[in-house]
Formats: structure tokens, sequence, C-alpha cells
């Protein structure tokens, strides 16, 4: 397991409130480490790049399609993105280098996940 996982196991998957966690190198739009079975795929990759490459606004009217799934956009800057569908959601922050991807699932608690992502 490399360090960057085991980064993503330890500081988000470790809350117990974020179920799965993916890095995305941005400029390159590939897939650089995800914690075990989180299988993002490259259409995916695009869909959260391309929701930061849009106007925020933009992103807040149309929602986000990730792994099959149509999500309402809650929040959407240049930094940030959050988007649910009924009590799961998807939590994804740029910085210069990467995405970071955080989701959370029935049951978790949405603001904790996203304080563990904002942080990290």
């Amino acid at each position: 397991m490399s360090h960057l996982q085991n980064l993503l196991l330890d500081a988000l998957l470790g809350t117990k409130h974020v179920d799965n966690a993916a890095l995305i190198k941005l400029h390159e739009r590939v897939l650089c480490v995800a914690s075990p079975g989180f299988n993002v795929m490259p259409g995916d990759v695009r869909t959260l790049v391309n929701g930061f490459a849009k106007n925020p606004l933009q992103a807040r009217r149309e929602g986000l399609y990730f792994k099959e799934k149509d999500y309402k956009c809650v929040r959407s800057d240049d930094y940030s993105l959050y988007a649910k569908n009924e009590n799961t959601g998807v939590i994804v922050v740029k910085t210069h280098l990467y995405l970071l991807v955080a989701t959370y699932t029935e049951g978790m608690y949405p603001s904790v996940c996203v304080e563990a992502t904002e942080k990290l």
C-alpha cells in the first residue's frame, strides 16, 4: 500500500464518516490512488475535473453525474464541490495539483466527511 493510500485510509476513512476516497491528479486527469474497492472510472474523473472547469453556478444548476448517479450540487465554488443524492453524497476539494474525492453513505454525518476532506 502506498503512502498516499495510507493517508486516505487514516485521515478520511478512519473518521468512520467517509465511505470511500480517491486522489486525482488534476492536470493529467488521472486517478492517482483510491481506497480499496473504490473504482473511479475515467469518465468519472472527467466529470469531476469538468465540475471545476465550469462556472460554479453552472455546476450548481446542472448537478453532477458521478458513479452512475445524479447528484444535486449543494455547494460549488473554485475549491470545493459538495453534492448529494438522498442520503449519500460526494465531496470534492481542489488543490493546485489534486482533486480529493470523498463519499459518504446513509448513517454517516456529511459534516464530518466535509470537515475531514477539507482539512486534508
